[in-house]
């Protein structure tokens, strides 16, 4: 069955105004859906064949003077940026924090668009670096670290190989990248093939859809422990389209290839995943999406400088994780990241 992409269902952000609206353009920062001391600013991006396009950058407002170095967080697939906690720790580490939600992904998602509807992960190019250029010319930092989740970590990886020797990128922290498919041997190569063709000629062809197990396991209305808007990030994900699909298993390829980026990696993920298609009792405590073995034996091909943590009773959202493996995680990420720049503590 083929999707017109006309039941996108409308943002809470258009509602309520944070980031600005399609409409407006409003290129300034206004009030965040996250609430006081959480800013947002429409990024225009060039329109596709949907129409206007945009992305949104989340500030965490700053109490003092800027500390001049930055951190950039990429979300995930079915996903944008709730964490705040997050923005948290880092500003308490001194660090000055940023979010981008991408194009039609939360914030970014407007009523007439078809979510998260790219057929080539070189597109979202045009945000990072939008992105970027905000925080480091306009905003005035000196040191950027990009963080990426899942989807946003594999992009995160082909973003700093893209923009090696340019001295955009200072490092690079991945939880839980998605660098293959979480499938067996017939579906991630022969089918892989097959969708490559597919989603040439019919981009928009519905061939999937996730499970809706681990989204029940972390949302509050569902006995989990995090709340989070639905829209934007339901249970059952959006549909899976060939376009898109593609586009991702060119990225895994070409990552398989291997990177050459020229800023030191830190890739953290679980040490064990459990199964992705059905409830289990280790929701919890593993990563239920992914397969972590991938993760692992890809990170040699990101490239020369490299270190690799795996968080006991990580979920695939490490920073999601229940407490123990949380402030596992962030301790590890804080501490090399400040050892790896050289950067004395605030």
């Amino acid at each position: 069955m083929v999707d017109d992409g006309t039941a996108a269902p409308v943002p809470p952000a258009a509602r309520h105004g944070a980031g600005g609206t399609a409409e407006t353009h409003d290129a300034g920062w206004v009030p965040d859906v996250l609430g006081a001391g959480w800013s947002a600013r429409t990024l225009p991006l060039r329109p596709d064949h949907e129409g206007e396009v945009v992305a949104t950058l989340v500030r965490r407002e700053s109490t003092g003077p800027s500390t001049r170095r930055a951190v950039l967080y990429l979300h995930g697939y079915v996903d944008y940026f709730f964490q705040r906690h997050l923005g948290d720790v880092w500003a308490e580490h001194g660090y000055d924090f940023y979010a981008l939600d991408l194009r039609k992904y939360g914030r970014s998602l407007r009523r007439w668009q078809t979510p998260n509807d790219v057929t080539d992960l070189r597109t979202y190019l045009e945000e990072l670096s939008a992105a970027a250029h905000v925080v480091r010319e306009e905003e005035g930092h000196d040191t950027l670290v990009v963080m990426g989740h899942s989807t946003g970590g594999l992009l995160a990886s082909l973003w700093a190989h893209a923009e090696r020797g340019r001295a955009v990128v200072d490092a690079v922290v991945l939880n839980s990248p998605w660098f293959d498919l979480n499938r067996d041997w017939f579906q991630r190569v022969v089918l892989t093939r097959v969708l490559d063709v597919v989603g040439g000629v019919a981009p928009r062809l519905v061939v999937g859809h996730l499970a809706v197990h681990y989204g029940q396991s972390l949302h509050v209305g569902s006995g989990g422990p995090w709340e989070y808007d639905l829209t934007w990030k339901p249970h059952e994900g959006f549909p899976i389209r060939a376009g898109w699909i593609r586009s991702i298993r060119r990225g895994h390829a070409r990552l398989a290839r291997g990177l050459a980026i020229d800023c030191p990696v830190l890739l953290c993920c679980s040490t064990r995943s459990g199964p992705h298609d059905r409830w289990h009792e280790e929701l919890a405590t593993t990563d239920s999406v992914l397969d972590v073995r991938h993760m692992v034996a890809r990170a040699p091909h990101l490239g020369d400088d490299v270190t690799v943590v795996q968080v006991p009773d990580g979920v695939h959202d490490l920073a999601l994780s229940g407490d123990v493996p949380r402030a596992r995680f962030l301790d590890e990420v804080l501490a090399w990241t400040h050892e790896t720049l050289d950067l004395s503590r605030p």
